[in-house]
């Protein structure tokens, strides 16, 4: 944003010709501007804010108050307001006033009514679900026959309250401490790096189960850690076991006590692949770990699913709801340390992905705090930029940004107090970024219009003029911005929604505030601050010359530009021709009264490179540029219209972070709300006799046994240790790379090392701290900047900037141990950087200097002497163990389903949700109350309820086979319903997991059922898009619509419908897209209404809508070039492309305003008004840009992508708004603006008039069309 200078700024360099000339076509208005119409009531008032500003003591004041207002403000919200809320949850951009919110909130709230719950705790509602429907079936039947369900259900209620009489009875006798699974940690350990992608590889299982014990091996694992009750009947296990992980590994690693088998993965040596895997393949549950690609016949998945569970009550606690937010504290400090173990834990091998409620949540607020710490550096940097830009002024750098600060607060208490609002969202954390740029810009004017008014020697006069015009032209601008933002007030979704009030209302506090505290801080400085800061710098100056010296500035520009000049007069760019002989600010002449040193000249500087190498190319060369421009419209026109809908999810997180993988993954792993805590082979399979020391080998190709040592000894049974397998690679006639790995196998080309000589085949280490074996030291592998990959061992962590990975870790000892020995290693000082490992010094002397990470020598375990063969080590008993070696594992059991597509609820009884207590459009607060259908009747109903669930069930392109669950849990209700009517016979049965709830529900209210919702997994991939999704929700409700046609007109069932959590996500993605664009024309609206009221002529208008539309196009266009699709992200995004893009090419228009006419010629008159406004405007908006652009650069590093794609459109457009301005606004003024157009008083008001009418007869077009719209039917 940028000040509005008088014609008197523009004639220091003017012949006496010329201002004779301009005296008598202009000199009414400049008696005006320079105070002579004093006697005018408007003068009054002008002087009284000129005196004001004048008086520092007065100014003081007005400081002091403009201080303590907002940080009263504040106070006061934060004490007597009730808090601000929070909300980074992607629920923030659902539109619950759209159709299929409401039916899903419907839905939500009648489960939530009758059962309390909608997703956790689907055990005991479903148990409810059963025994009341069963209930009022069996009194509509009222048979003979029914008595015997009757009894058959009394009995089922006598068994459970025997068994819970022997709980009790059992437990005086044990601890029920964390006896109930509560919270649980989820892990993923996908395959990755080069080969085949099977998670089922001996490498990569040791290395999750080396993971797995890490976690376990946490100093406060056993005060939070799950005691099943289900295990105390093992008595080696004992009350204080702690569960194991809940993994596939229980089977992959079984662990031998007296002579049994336990499945529960806590055993040092891997069993055989292929009949662990045969083994625990006979359950369902098996299916929960694994991804959807593996199939009996094909044991390989990608990933590899674990969990586990921690129980409650905690130590000190006697029950759940024993103080339940203070134990779930507890755990959640708990469980958050994990997070920087496991973020350390991928290898090239395995990525590792970690999640759960708590760390999940714990993780994304950390991520979003990380980002918003980013805006201190934007901030330090701004604050640099300002200080320069402002030639060096501490005091106007401070209370130009404490200015920023305290309109926010304002803006703030607004939004919160006065407009109501209780949440702040994540695309709030936005405006901590660009408001800077936005203020800066506002300082800058009334900056660079104080100093440009020095030729006012009264400081009344120069005062009124720098709030006259450095406000108006602020004023414009801010409008137009705030407008562009309060655009996307109209849009449906609430973040979009509040996100565009807070920026407009900051941006309106912000123009305000800087309006009110510039001018009193000018005056001080001025006054008083200015002659000490001069004094401070001269001193500064003669202690650091080349940092300081504001002289040296002023007089390296005379050594500069006279060359320069000369030598650009030798290219056309410095002429002595009219063009160049126009106008020109002399670089000589000070804009800063006398006596107050060289303020300034920084922008002296830049204003005179604008002038000559931007400003005088652009308009002599202006056809030029015009063309260049319809060029590029027309290229980013074809360009936009190619920019295609998104094909994927949207992102909330950068994709190589555990946050947006994990996400990622869940679209093909099961629903959140299953669990399968007692799924591994601790529960599943009961301990045996192990028969045989030995077993078979596997059989299947690519499987390979355990070939790690056993400890000798109990510790290391604790600890247990690594084998390390070395072997080289010859790549030059010097050069040799080594090799370390876990595995024995040796991949070609690389060869196995012998004895001797000083190489070392394999060598032991401890897995984790044992005794003294406490030095961490880790294997780091690099598979970039070489064609082969290259290991390192280092005793500090991978360099991932160099590409450096994590492959394992192990522990060694720094001094001399019992069963020790000492080995060297060293890393190669030349490319490709090798490191090696020998017996002795020589070996090893492949780097000079001292000992480091990566060089040094220490004492690795002797246990097994380190030269023998590595396959004759003697193994555990369940090393290699086959379960299946007799062929007594059974047939695979048959997938179930586990909620991996989209879950769809068919309703009925249930017209819609009551909102009207509602007062707002957020997701956080009441949601409403249900809307129950009185007519529905499920006896008068049930033979077509049956026959709708059939139908459904057999549409194969809608429904998986096995998905359909159209009734709650329980076996007895399907030999019940057909006894009401035949066409209940023969109902689909789910294919579940054992111990998985359905779906279907049912809601019973005085004695009848009052709705019934049946849940059936469709077809549709999560993972897709939202438009790509569309056309399932389409089918889904197409063939609905067409089974309730066929149903009597009286029916209840008519009134049904289909709802889903997933529609509900897709319509906010597509509704986001809508509003955006939406709201991106109606600003261009707003902008277009506001600039013509403004400029007032049709000639300028002109040239600011073709800038925006130019600078418009040409982003989409980038946009596309990059490789971007259009999601709700970036039409967020570009919704305030309108408002970033006209303040520049606006200010440029009220420069050319207020610049002078001195030269008959129409054609001269142009373009000296345009090198004009350039010369006086160009230093501001080039500043204003500047400092836009470095703080949203931060923002390019945000983890959180609507962030970083928001950061990044809003600084491409700055850019090329600022361009735009500059060359193409420049040339366009130089071509058509008005030559002897001064904006009169009365042409505001005409244009005001158009602008109304222009509105009314649109609005009358759309209302006429509106009523004459059904005529055309």
């Amino acid at each position: 944003m940028d000040l509005e200078d008088e014609p008197l700024l523009f004639q220091s360099s003017w012949d006496a010709e010329e201002e004779e000339e301009q005296d008598e076509e202009d000199g009414e208005s400049d008696t005006q501007i320079n105070g002579g119409s004093s006697t005018t009531g408007g003068s009054i008032v002008w002087g009284a804010v000129g005196w004001v500003y004048t008086q520092p003591w007065v100014s003081g004041v007005v400081l002091g108050v403009g201080v303590f207002l907002p940080c009263a403000l504040s106070a006061y919200m934060f004490l007597y307001c009730p808090p601000l809320d929070i909300d980074l949850s992607y629920s923030a951009f659902e539109v619950h006033s759209h159709f299929s919110a409401e039916r899903f909130d419907a839905l939500t709230i009648a489960i939530k009514t009758q059962l309390g719950s909608w997703d956790r705790r689907r055990r005991d509602v479903n148990h409810y679900d059963f025994t009341a429907l069963q209930e009022l079936l069996l009194d509509r039947l009222g048979r003979q026959g029914d008595e015997s369900h009757e009894s058959k259900g009394e009995e089922g209620d006598r068994d459970s309250e025997r068994s819970r009489t022997r709980m009790r009875r059992f437990a005086p006798n044990y601890s029920y401490l964390q006896s109930q699974a509560l919270w649980r940690m989820e892990l993923v350990f996908v395959a990755q790096g080069g080969g085949d992608n099977n998670i089922f590889t001996p490498e990569r299982l040791r290395t999750i189960h080396h993971i797995e014990h890490l976690l376990m091996q946490h100093p406060q694992f056993h005060q939070f850690c799950w005691k099943p009750l289900e295990v105390l009947r093992d008595l080696p296990l004992g009350p204080s076991y702690c569960s194991p992980p809940s993994s596939l590994l229980s089977y992959l690693f079984p662990s031998e006590r007296g002579g049994r088998i336990y499945y529960d993965g806590m055993g040092p040596d891997l069993a055989d692949i292929h009949g662990a895997l045969s083994l625990a393949i006979t359950h369902p549950q098996f299916y929960w770990y694994v991804d959807e690609s593996l199939a009996p016949d094909r044991l390989s998945s990608s990933l590899l699913r674990s969990e586990i569970q921690f129980g409650a009550p905690l130590p000190s606690y006697y029950s759940l709801q024993d103080r339940p937010e203070e134990q779930r504290q507890r755990f959640r400090n708990f469980v958050v340390q994990y997070a920087d173990i496991l973020a350390q834990q991928s290898t090239s091998q395995v990525k590792v992905l970690y999640g759960g409620t708590e760390l999940f949540d714990n993780e994304v607020r950390q991520t979003f705090h990380r980002d918003m710490l980013l805006a201190l550096i934007s901030g330090g940097c701004i604050t640099l930029l300002v200080y320069v830009l402002t030639s060096f002024s501490v005091f106007l750098t401070f209370f130009g940004l404490t200015s920023i600060g305290l309109s926010c607060q304002v803006a703030l208490f607004l939004y919160h107090v006065v407009f109501g609002v209780r949440y702040l969202g994540i695309l709030n954390g936005v405006a901590a970024f660009v408001i800077i740029g936005i203020g800066v810009d506002d300082v800058f004017v009334f900056i660079s219009t104080f100093r440009q008014a020095s030729h006012l020697v009264h400081p009344v006069q120069r005062m009124m003029y720098t709030v006259k015009t450095a406000g108006r032209a602020t004023f414009l601008t801010s409008f137009t911005t705030a407008a562009a933002y309060a655009a996307n007030t109209f849009s449906q979704i609430p973040a979009v929604h509040d996100f565009g009030l807070f920026m407009a209302l900051i941006v309106s506090c912000c123009w305000l505030w800087v309006s009110i505290l510039m001018p009193a801080a000018l005056c001080i400085w001025t006054q008083c601050v200015d002659p000490q800061e001069n004094t401070c710098l001269k001193w500064c100056d003669s202690i650091f010359p080349p940092f300081f010296a504001r002289e040296q500035s002023s007089y390296f520009l005379t050594l500069f530009i006279p060359p320069l000049c000369l030598i650009l007069s030798h290219l056309g760019s410095c002429d002595t021709d009219v063009d160049a002989a126009i106008l020109s600010l002399s670089v000589e002449t000070s804009l800063s009264p006398p006596g107050r040193g060289t303020a300034g000249v920084v922008s002296a500087n830049l204003q005179w490179a604008l002038r000559h190498w931007v400003a005088e190319p652009a308009v002599e060369k202006r056809k030029v540029i015009l063309g260049i421009y319809i060029l590029v419209l027309l290229l980013s026109a074809g360009c936009c219209c190619l920019l295609r809908p998104a094909t994927h999810a949207p992102l909330l997180f950068r994709p190589d972070t555990n946050l947006q993988t994990l996400l990622g993954l869940r679209n093909n792993l099961s629903a959140q709300g299953i669990s399968c805590h007692m799924c591994s082979g601790l529960f599943m399979e009961k301990p045996h006799l192990l028969h045989s020391p030995t077993h078979t080998t596997p059989s299947m190709p690519g499987f390979h046994t355990q070939q790690h040592t056993q400890s000798p000894s109990n510790s290391t049974l604790q600890r247990p240790l690594l084998t390390v397998y070395v072997s080289k690679l010859d790549v030059g006639a010097s050069i040799t790379l080594y090799r370390f790995s876990l595995n024995t196998s040796v991949p070609s080309p690389w060869k196995s090392l012998s004895a001797g000589q000083g190489e070392i085949p394999s060598f032991q280490a401890y897995s984790g701290p044992h005794s003294n074996f406490s030095t961490h030291m880790t294997v780091c592998v690099s598979r970039v900047y070489h064609p082969h990959p290259r290991w390192m061992i280092t005793s500090q962590s991978c360099d991932p900037r160099h590409g450096w990975r994590s492959e394992f870790s192990f522990y060694v000892a720094s001094a001399e141990q019992q069963h020790s020995r000492r080995l060297y290693f060293a890393q190669h000082k030349l490319s490709p950087h090798p490191s090696r490992v020998c017996a002795e010094p020589p070996g090893c002397v492949i780097s000079s200097g001292p000992d480091g990470p990566t060089k040094g020598s220490y004492f690795f375990s002797s246990f097994v002497p380190y030269f023998k063969d590595s396959t004759s080590t003697k193994r555990s008993k369940t090393s290699g163990f086959n379960p299946c070696s007799g062929g007594g594992c059974g047939q695979p059991a048959v997938r179930p389903l586990v909620d991996t597509g989209a879950m769809v609820f068919v309703v009925f009884g249930i017209l819609g949700v009551n909102r009207t207590q509602r007062t707002d459009n957020h997701v956080i607060g009441d949601m409403g109350s249900v809307i129950l259908d009185p007519n529905f009747d499920i006896f008068q109903e049930i033979g077509h309820l049956c026959q709708i669930c059939k139908a459904i069930s057999a549409n194969k392109q809608l429904v998986k086979p096995g998905g359909a669950q159209c009734l709650p849990s329980g076996n007895k209700l399907s030999s019940i319903l057909p006894l009401l009517n035949p066409d209940c016979h023969s109902l689909p049965e789910p294919n579940l997991l054992p111990g998985q709830l359905s779906h279907g529900v049912v809601g019973t209210h005085g004695g009848r059922v009052s709705w019934l919702s049946m849940a059936f997994e469709s077809t549709t991939y999560k993972g897709k898009s939202s438009f790509q999704t569309h056309s399932d929700f389409l089918q889904w409700e197409t063939f609905l619509q067409e089974q309730l046609s066929t149903l009597p007109e009286s029916s209840a069932l008519r009134r049904g419908f289909q709802t889903c959590e997933h529609w509900k996500q897709i319509f906010m993605e597509i509704i986001g897209v809508e509003s955006a664009l939406c709201s991106l024309l109606l600003s261009l609206a707003i902008c277009v209404a506001a600039v013509s009221v403004f400029t007032a002529h049709p000639l300028l208008l002109l040239p600011i809508l073709l800038t925006i539309l130019g600078v418009i196009c040409l982003v989409v266009a980038i946009m596309y070039w990059l490789g971007w699709e259009l999601g709700a992200v970036e039409a967020i995004s570009l919704s305030i492309l309108v408002g970033s893009s006209v303040d520049y090419c606006l200010h440029l228009v009220e420069g050319y305003l207020l610049a002078g006419e001195t030269i008959p010629s129409l054609s001269a008159k142009r373009q000296r008004r345009s090198l004009d406004a350039v010369n006086h405007v160009g230093v501001a908006i080039v500043s204003s840009a500047v400092t836009t652009v470095i703080s949203t650069v931060p923002l390019f590093f945000c983890v959180i992508v609507p962030f970083a794609k928001f950061g990044q459109i809003v600084a491409i457009n700055t850019a090329v708004s600022i361009l735009f301005t500059l060359t193409v606004t420049a040339a366009m003024l130089a071509t058509m603006g008005p030559a002897n157009f001064n904006r009169p008083p009365g042409a505001v008001l005409k244009a005001s008039l158009a602008v109304l009418g222009t509105t009314a007869f649109g609005a009358a077009l759309c209302w006429a069309g509106g009523q004459l719209g059904p005529f055309n039917v």
